[in-house]
């Protein structure tokens, strides 16, 4: 992909996608510690130009990813957060119709003279025509993350946010976008992208996606990682950890995600308990603090207080 390579040795000593262990690193440089299969994905998604459709559970890192890849690359963010009744002029463009109305309002004065001369109805017409014309040109356009996308001379990353959030007429309205990397307006005709966007969509799998767009994008499912990576993701995410401290707070949320819960603790709630301990001067684990603290990995009061009688015999369960 075009944008890649040239905005990557712009920004980094190596290019990053010259082979799946460089992005590996290169990710990592920026703070994003991502699997195999995640590298392996994004690195075929920029290579073949496909767009690349992020799923898994809320906090997993799926927003985080694109905005990785943005600063890696050096590009610009686009992002498009989606949400029920979304359309296309809140995605792709707007007409500027304040403007519009006070170009009128000057014009109005001189249309008199412009038509004063004209010898019949239809050679007035035809000159109103055309002044109407000018009102819906770029001048009066305002773009929207998707046009703002596809205008960028060098590239840039579309973040298209929840895409399940929105619904089947957006998501079907999307397809041309992902496919040709255009969108056809009709008062100007079709708009391509000079250099097409790195286009990331993240799903919370609120509702199945259509076939379509499935078609159109590579496919990744970011699960929960296993205690190896999310250590590593700690360390990294909240520097100056103690590593027993890392090790101990990763085991225990590892079987927090074993229980039946309405809501097990993700990647980023195992990032603020980290922070939180290291606020509160923790060097290791202890139930009390374990107790005090419950309400920043677990969301709902039904979980926390099925967990805090528990709270002793979760920290002495090895891990399987």
């Amino acid at each position: 992909m075009t944008i890649s390579t040239t905005a990557a040795r712009g920004s980094a000593p190596a290019d990053p996608f010259s082979s799946i262990e460089a992005l590996i690193g290169g990710l990592a440089s920026v703070g994003y510690i991502a699997s195999r299969r995640i590298a392996t994905a994004l690195y075929m998604a920029v290579n073949l130009q496909k767009p690349i459709l992020v799923e898994g559970e809320a906090g997993v890192g799926k927003t985080e990813l694109a905005l990785s890849t943005a600063t890696l690359l050096g590009l610009p963010l686009i992002r498009m957060q989606c949400y029920e009744g979304l359309d296309e002029s809140k995605a792709l463009y707007e007409w500027k119709y304040g403007k519009q109305l006070l170009y009128t309002q000057i014009l109005k004065d001189r249309m008199g003279e412009s038509l004063a001369d004209a010898a019949t109805m239809d050679e007035a017409m035809e000159r109103l025509h055309g002044m109407g014309d000018l009102f819906f040109s770029e001048p009066f356009l305002e773009p929207r993350p998707l046009m703002r996308a596809l205008r960028e001379d060098d590239g840039c990353v579309l973040l298209i946010d929840e895409i399940d959030k929105s619904d089947e007429a957006f998501e079907a309205f999307l397809l041309e976008v992902l496919s040709a990397y255009q969108v056809s307006i009709p008062e100007i005709g079709v708009m391509k992208a000079k250099t097409p966007p790195l286009v990331f969509l993240t799903s919370n799998n609120v509702r199945d996606l259509g076939d379509a767009l499935k078609r159109r994008c590579l496919h990744l499912h970011i699960p929960l990682p296993e205690a190896s990576l999310e250590e590593r993701i700690v360390a990294t995410r909240v520097p100056g950890i103690e590593e027993r401290l890392t090790r101990e707070l990763v085991a225990f949320v590892q079987t927090l995600r074993t229980l039946d819960l309405r809501k097990s603790p993700s990647i980023s709630e195992t990032v603020d308990w980290a922070r939180a301990l290291i606020l509160l001067h923790a060097d290791s684990l202890q139930p009390e603090l374990v107790r005090d603290t419950l309400n920043v990995i677990l969301k709902f009061e039904q979980d926390i207080a099925a967990v805090e009688p528990q709270v002793l015999e979760l920290m002495r369960k090895p891990l399987v």
